[in-house]
């Protein structure tokens, strides 16, 4: 077990969880996390996370509604024995083992996300040159940039597999991945550039729907 020492004050200033927590209602607010689905997470500094535990409604979290995990899954702390880790778990684990400087990863589902994720039937799926891209850490003028799709496999630890195998061997352009018919999940080395970046990837979405509705995309 890692010799990991929680905060004594339990503040704000020190928990990811009250942050991880505020993030959620806001996503869910966009229906971005309705009911239980999508899942966060917060790297800490010896390398285990806090997680939002399963079945939780993400409108409602409080400090109880999330699990600390190692990289290779083993549970740290939890508010009781009957609260388990998200089911996507093992995909954040991926996440954090292949880029060290992430510091959280967040996991949200939208009707945008799905629908874009049909634009395409190939493993990439390109998106418009928006200004909007800039703040994904491309700065590039019509920027030729594309996020990585991957299939909804019914077992997670074969998404998390893909991701792994695919990701070792080429780096996805941006922060981001899309699970077909699922959702779209996002890494940052903060957590205020996570939810930026959860919000600035939807409205991409947003705008490829509108688009293509318009018939200009």
């Amino acid at each position: 077990m890692l010799n990991y020492q929680p905060s004594v004050t339990n503040s704000k200033t020190t928990d990811p969880r009250f942050e991880l927590s505020d993030a959620a209602r806001y996503f869910y607010r966009q229906d971005w996390m309705v009911g239980t689905a999508g899942n966060l997470s917060a790297r800490l500094p010896d390398d285990s996370f806090w997680i939002t535990a399963s079945g939780k409604a993400k409108g409602e979290l409080s400090t109880s509604d999330f699990v600390r995990v190692t990289l290779t899954g083993e549970i740290l702390e939890r508010a009781s024995a009957n609260i388990k880790p998200s089911a996507e778990t093992i995909i954040h684990q991926v996440i954090y083992s292949l880029f060290p400087a992430a510091q959280a990863c967040y996991h949200v589902h939208s009707i945008e996300a799905n629908l874009v994720s049909h634009f395409t039937e190939k493993l990439n799926l390109l998106l418009p040159p928006l200004e909007m891209v800039k703040g994904l850490g491309v700065w590039e003028e019509n920027p030729q940039v594309a996020i990585p799709i991957f299939e909804n496999h019914l077992e997670v630890p074969q998404i998390a597999a893909e991701i792994s195998d695919r990701f070792s061997t080429q780096l996805p352009q941006v922060p981001a991945l899309l699970i077909r018919n699922h959702g779209v999940t996002v890494w940052a080395d903060s957590l205020t550039s996570a939810r930026n970046y959860v919000e600035l990837i939807e409205y991409i979405f947003r705008y490829m729907v509108a688009a293509r509705q318009a018939g200009i995309f």
